[in-house]
């Protein structure tokens, strides 16, 4: 099984976008399973929110079980990027695909500070799909 982490944020379109990225792998219905995460910075959440109660996540969860995809949720409290690389490596991950924003060209140099930590302290693969701008 071929296992991929899928932060989401509250972002329709980046969950779309992220479900779809996923959605077009090989043999995806078969062969992949998605851990859905929401790792909420705020540690005055509940961390029993499941990621699709979250806008991009229900977005996500329903075109990933349309595509029969296994999907496992979880939810976290803390700093966005340490608990994304903490699942992965909790789930062995085999890749983690991340909504980016579209940014214009002179901020197109730099990702989010979430995205940016996670390309750079990442020990797996890891892709940057589109969404709004």
């Amino acid at each position: 099984m071929y296992r991929v982490l899928m932060p989401i944020d509250s972002s329709e379109s980046r969950g779309a976008a992220q479900a779809e990225a996923v959605a077009a792998l090989p043999n995806a219905g078969e062969e992949v399973a998605v851990t859905l995460l929401y790792a909420f910075d705020d540690d005055g959440r509940e961390t029993d929110t499941a990621p699709r109660q979250i806008p991009g996540g229900s977005v996500a969860y329903d075109r990933l079980q349309e595509a029969g995809i296994a999907v496992e949720q979880v939810s976290r409290v803390g700093d966005p990027a340490a608990e994304i690389l903490a699942v992965a490596e909790e789930v062995d991950a085999d890749h983690v695909v991340l909504g980016g924003r579209k940014r214009s060209p002179a901020r197109s140099l730099l990702f989010g500070s979430v995205t940016q930590a996670v390309l750079l302290d990442a020990d797996r693969p890891v892709s940057v799909t589109g969404g709004e701008k």
